[in-house]
This record gives structure tokens, C-alpha cells and sequence, in this order.
């Protein structure tokens, strides 16, 4: 059990940090699998290897998937050399196929092949020129999610104080911080902000099955930073909101449509309708990359489903009976109408709908 007292806590606030490109020209990760009981990190030199950790869940979170394909196109590059335009192509195919819900992974590559494209479009690039603009781009993508968590932390928390009086208790689900992102976070990103005003009441962490963010991630990062948490099964939330303890529901987006529907992980779904039974309010945080204003709603969106495994074993326990057939979805949509503000660093859309996204991002559909 996570707490104050366990050996793991300090007691003083520590930033957690999931991504770190190195000077030799690696990419160093935080292997995401082995929290809360062991912190390891792996170093990564090809982009099959970024495209692996990404669909093995090394790193996840969709900023932190976005930024990682970015490095992995760098890493291509390192390892081909701007001459083997052919290998560095199918290695931008293989980091895209390696999620497909979360919508920050192809706006990345789009950003690196634009670098690509410009320098061919000049001749023959020097190859030191190429690697070099292609680093700036990933570092850029890095630093700008950074910056835009941050943007959004105080948007969001303005929000909350303008719409209730403090301390503001916040129902969290799966894991949407440091090592969801660049390195601040979305939805934890506004939880930080709380606790930096003063104005945090208490954070709920759901667990979030099947693979436990929540448990193992979030718990992890709140319990590092000192940030008052209490970890609740993902069935235990409307009992929550029903005995008057939660205040906002505050999640991340893997992708938002045209008419603001979101797609976020399992399990959110149902945690808005709970919020909309309950009076309660419910955020979606969320960068301008995750916005796909080319997806008109959320029937459009592609919802990955993973492996049966993932549902009968936890820690490979295995805890249902042999032969059972699994449903695995590793994602819902939830309706526009349930969300109550959707917060990019662009800006707020309250009570979103396709005309007020389209005020704000100025994008066309197909």
C-alpha cells in the first residue's frame, strides 16, 4: 500500500522525469511496466526499439507516445543516414502502426517528415544537418508539451476556483502526468497546479484496470511529489461521488473529435455518466495535438483492443478460468454532452459541440 510511511516516500517533492534524450545519441525511458516496485530505465538506439516500447507499454500516455516516435525518427536517422530516405520511411511506418487510438503519435511523425521534406526539397542534405535539425524538432515537441501542460494546469485551476469555493477534491483516472507527457502532465498536470495554490483538497486515483495506471503510475508519481492521494478500485468511484467526496472528475484525451467526443482510456465512459448522475463537474485536459478535427464524432475513432491475457492474469496470476473468452478494449468514447470543459492550451471550450470547436481551432474536416 502506497503511503506517507512506506519506504519508497521522502517526504520532500521529487520531479519525475519518463523521457531524457542522452548526449550519444540514445533515448532513455523509464520502463513503465516495473513501477511502483522497481525504477528502471532502458536506453533505446533504433527506432524498432522506440516503436516496441511504445506498443509494450514502456512509455504510454499520449503526449509521451507522441514524443517518443518523434526521438524514434531521430534515431532512424542516427542508425540509416539521410541517403537511406527508403529505411527511414519504413521506419516512420513502423513507429505509426505501433498505437493506433492515440492521435499525438501521428501529428509528431507529420511534424519530422515535414523536417525531412524540407531538407530534401533543398538537395542533398549534409547528413550532420539533417540529424541535427531533426534532434531540434523531437527536443522542440518535448519542450512545447512541457510548456503547454503548464498553460493548461492554470487555465483549468482559474476555472475551478471561479466555479466553486476551495479546497477542490478531484476523481482521477488512469495516469495523465509526468510519465503520461513531456514531463508535467495533463489531468495530473492540473493536480499539481492545485497543490502549488494551495487549493488541493485530495486526489481519488482510480486503479485502472486491466493494467493499473492508476495503482501503479499515478499513486506512484502523487506519493513521490508529496501530494496528498488515496487509491480507490475503479468500482469504488460512484460510491465516492455519492458520499459527497469528489468535486470534479479530471481526465486526459488519447484523441477529441470535430464535435469535442474524447476518446480516453477505459473506463472514463463511465466515470462522466457517474459525474452527470452525481451533479458533479467533468474535465477533459488535453494538448491542441490530440485534437483530430478531421474525425467528425467519436463513432469515427479507432478504439485499439489489446490481448485477452491482460484481463485473466494480473502479475501473471492468473485469477479466471482457462479457455474464457475476453473483451479487451483499451479505450472509450465519451459523448461531448457528458463533458462539462475541455481544456487545451489554445484555450476552454465549456460545454463543447462541433461549433465551438470550431471557433477555437479553426480547422476544416474532410
Amino acid at each position: 500500500m502506497l503511503n506517507k510511511n512506506d519506504s519508497s516516500f521522502t517526504g520532500n517533492a521529487r520531479s519525475v522525469s519518463a523521457i531524457d534524450w542522452l548526449p550519444e545519441g540514445k533515448l532513455k525511458l523509464l520502463d513503465q511496466r516495473k513501477l511502483p516496485t522497481e525504477e528502471v530505465y532502458i536506453e533505446l538506439s533504433t527506432a524498432a526499439d522506440a516503436a516496441a516500447a511504445i506498443k509494450d507499454m514502456v512509455v504510454r500516455g499520449a503526449p509521451a507516445i507522441g514524443i517518443t516516435a518523434a526521438y524514434g525518427v531521430v534515431l532512424s536517422v542516427l542508425k540509416s543516414g539521410p541517403d537511406s530516405t527508403d529505411q527511414v520511411a519504413r521506419d516512420i511506418e513502423v513507429l505509426a502502426a505501433s498505437r493506433p487510438t492515440a492521435v499525438n503519435l501521428f501529428w509528431a511523425l507529420d511534424r519530422m517528415k515535414r523536417v525531412i521534406q524540407q531538407h530534401e526539397s533543398n538537395g542533398s542534405p549534409v547528413e550532420a544537418l539533417l540529424q541535427e535539425a531533426l534532434l531540434q524538432e523531437a527536443q522542440l515537441i518535448h519542450e512545447q508539451d512541457i510548456a503547454a501542460n503548464k498553460k493548461m494546469g492554470a487555465s483549468a485551476v482559474a476555472l475551478m476556483r471561479a466555479r466553486q469555493s476551495t479546497p477542490i477534491r478531484v476523481l482521477t483516472h488512469c495516469n495523465t502526468g509526468a510519465l503520461a507527457t513531456g514531463g508535467y502532465g495533463t489531468a495530473l498536470g492540473v493536480v499539481r497546479r492545485l497543490q502549488e495554490e494551495n487549493v488541493l483538497g485530495h486526489v481519488y486515483a482510480d486503479e485502472t484496470r486491466p493494467w493499473l495506471q492508476g495503482a501503479r503510475l499515478t499513486a506512484w508519481e502523487l506519493v513521490q511529489e508529496g501530494i496528498p492521494v488515496t487509491l480507490n478500485a475503479d468500482v469504488a468511484a460512484g460510491h465516492l461521488m455519492q458520499a459527497g467526496k469528489i468535486d470534479w472528475v479530471v481526465v486526459g484525451a488519447d484523441r477529441i473529435t470535430a464535435n469535442g467526443d474524447t476518446a480516453n482510456k477505459i473506463g472514463t465512459y463511465s466515470l462522466a455518466v457517474l459525474a452527470k448522475h452525481h451533479g458533479l463537474k467533468f474535465m477533459v485536459v488535453a494538448p491542441e495535438s490530440t485534437i483530430d478535427m478531421q474525425l467528425r464524432t467519436g463513432q469515427d475513432i479507432p478504439i485499439e483492443e489489446r490481448e485477452g491475457d491482460e484481463i485473466v492474469a494480473v502479475k501473471g496470476q492468473i485469477i479466471a478460468p482457462q479457455g474464457v473468452h475476453t473483451f479487451n478494449p483499451v479505450f472509450d468514447v465519451t459523448p461531448h454532452d457528458l463533458i462539462d470543459a475541455i481544456v487545451t492550451e489554445k484555450g476552454i471550450i465549456e460545454y463543447p459541440n462541433e461549433t465551438k470547436m470550431r471557433a477555437l481551432f479553426a480547422k476544416t474536416c474532410d
